[in-house]
């Protein structure tokens, strides 16, 4: 009997202590996890930032107009969707509705599906009324010299192809630096 009671004894201490250490365990997570969330611009930019350029691109919308970072000599918005993307679909009759409105016209705006011709389809056609439309793959065109990491990717450019404004959101469009 005493080895059993020194058994349950021992058993009881052993939990008592991996209790003690499993909660200072969550307790360290914890700090680390408010730490971690205070440190501004931990992720990535979803797209290039205010003041880079664009890189060099070459395109053909699906109207047939020839698109380059040459081309855009006047102001543009820039609009980047998946058709993957579930952001996307609140995003982009936002960004219809902006562009119906936006400075310069139709030839102002660039709406990028990424993706097949049928997978884009639906998009396609609520974009065409009010942008130049580029259907291509991640990775190439117009996602590739905005750099976009993720959908949707919003951006204004100015007349020599420099970010204005950028983000996933047409209120990060609205927010425009000092020196723009």
């Amino acid at each position: 009997m005493p080895f059993l009671s020194a058994l349950v004894l021992g058993v009881g201490v052993l939990c008592l202590i991996d209790l003690v250490l499993t909660v200072g365990v969550i307790r360290r997570l914890r700090t680390h996890e408010e730490m971690l969330a205070a440190r501004p611009g931990v992720s990535p930019p979803i797209v290039l930032p205010p003041g880079a350029t664009i890189g060099a691109f070459s395109a053909v919308s699906t109207d047939g107009v020839h698109v380059s970072a040459e081309t855009l000599t006047a102001p543009a918005l820039v609009g980047v969707f998946s058709p993957d993307c579930p952001a996307c679909g609140d995003r982009l009759p936002q960004f219809a509705e902006r562009a119906r409105s936006y400075p310069g016209g139709r030839g102002s705006v660039l709406a990028v599906l990424v993706g097949t011709e049928e997978e884009v389809a639906a998009q396609r056609r609520a974009l065409e009324p009010v942008a130049l439309v580029l259907v291509e793959e991640y990775g190439t065109g117009v996602t590739k010299a905005l750099r976009v990491q993720g959908f949707p990717s919003l951006a204004l450019l100015d007349g020599h192809g420099r970010v204005l404004a950028s983000g996933s959101t047409l209120a990060d469009l609205d927010v425009l630096p000092a020196s723009a």
